[in-house]
């Protein structure tokens, strides 16, 4: 069905000065508007969207918020709170989609959380919206937006963008609510060897050291992989010994994932969607960077969460493990799990 049709924002009105990138709230006589937010990627780059998305979410109050955004990403953009409606968008990699199914009069307010390019700049004019907000680039100069910085964290990166524009935006507001399902293995500490390039991907038999050594100290070790993964998975699982309760193999159902992840005493991973997912639930993290630098894509500075990464930076999209990657050894690991604050004050027995 056909979205009733908006009051659109006066087209001709200047560039904003701080705080007017806001529209009117819905009122007697006016049907709601709607924000289109572009962001066609993965789990992890939902969840460090997650503060813009909040922010557009108090700064159009009255507007329905339409996320374009991979289907099977539903779960969590619900999770969010910021989102009313979610617009199946996706491509290969990481690329632009060709287009978006959108129906209806154009967006009162286009706002581009998916790339810095004339790609994604194009794709949210072709909708005719009554105003794009994006970063500036030299292949489209009519958008008079900030200016695009390269090794800017990716959190920080997209509320910049919005404050820019006169929109109020916390990076640090990217807590998700607790699950309401109980852990499939509560306390245990979930290892995810998998990742979405082979360059992230540190090698299984380490992460089969470090489990053997954590069960060793007593702790309980379980190991995730998504639908892609389950030979990573049954091959870690058959070098640590783990027993079949404590393999999740072929991609849990995210309500599953997400009680998994907030009752777990740490999560260990590559810079993965599981890794945001952790930060997320406010569950201990130790990640494993390489080849990108955690300063672009790192957790929040926090006790909980240890991020190691030896350097220098690589190709993310290598087709085997990156040698910063591969810097990293199981007794760092290790390490740093014990490191780890918990409840009582102290980490795992070394």
């Amino acid at each position: 069905m056909t979205p009733p049709r908006t009051r659109p924002l006066p087209p001709t009105a200047p560039p904003p000065p701080a705080a007017t990138a806001t529209a009117p709230p819905a009122g007697p006589g006016r049907t709601p508007g709607r924000v289109l937010a572009l962001r066609a990627l993965g789990l992890g780059d939902l969840l460090a969207g997650v503060p813009a998305l909040r922010a557009l979410r108090r700064g159009f109050p009255g507007h329905e918020i339409v996320l374009a955004a991979p289907a099977e990403l539903t779960p969590v953009v619900r999770a969010t709170g910021a989102v009313d409606r979610l617009l199946p968008a996706s491509a290969p990699g990481r690329a632009v989609p060709a287009a978006l199914d959108w129906t209806g009069p154009p967006p009162d307010v286009a706002v581009d959380l998916h790339g810095n390019g004339p790609p994604s700049h194009r794709l949210l004019q072709r909708l005719r919206p009554l105003r794009l907000l994006a970063f500036a680039h030299p292949g489209t100069p009519e958008i008079d937006g900030p200016p695009w910085y390269a090794e800017e964290h990716e959190r920080d990166r997209w509320c910049r963008l919005l404050t820019s524009y006169g929109i109020d935006a916390d990076p640090t507001d990217l807590l998700l609510p607790r699950p309401p399902g109980p852990s499939p293995a509560p306390g245990a500490v979930v290892l995810h060897p998998g990742a979405g390039a082979p360059a992230r991907c540190w090698p299984v038999e380490r992460y089969a050291a470090v489990a053997t050594a954590l069960r060793g100290h007593g702790a309980r070790v379980v190991v995730t992989g998504g639908a892609a993964e389950s030979d990573l998975v049954a091959r870690l699982a058959e070098q640590a010994g783990l027993p079949d309760t404590d393999v999740f193999a072929g991609g849990l159902p995210f309500d599953r994932l997400s009680a998994l992840v907030a009752g777990a005493r740490a999560v260990v991973s590559g810079d993965t969607g599981i890794a945001h997912l952790a930060v997320a639930h406010a569950t201990p993290t130790v990640t494993l960077f390489g080849p990108v630098p955690p300063s672009r894509w790192g957790p929040p500075a926090h006790p909980r969460h240890i991020a190691l990464w030896h350097g220098p930076e690589g190709d993310p999209h290598g087709r085997s493990p990156d040698p910063a990657l591969l810097r990293i050894t199981p007794a760092d690991v290790l390490h740093a799990v014990h490191r780890l604050p918990t409840a009582t004050g102290g980490g795992l027995a070394p």
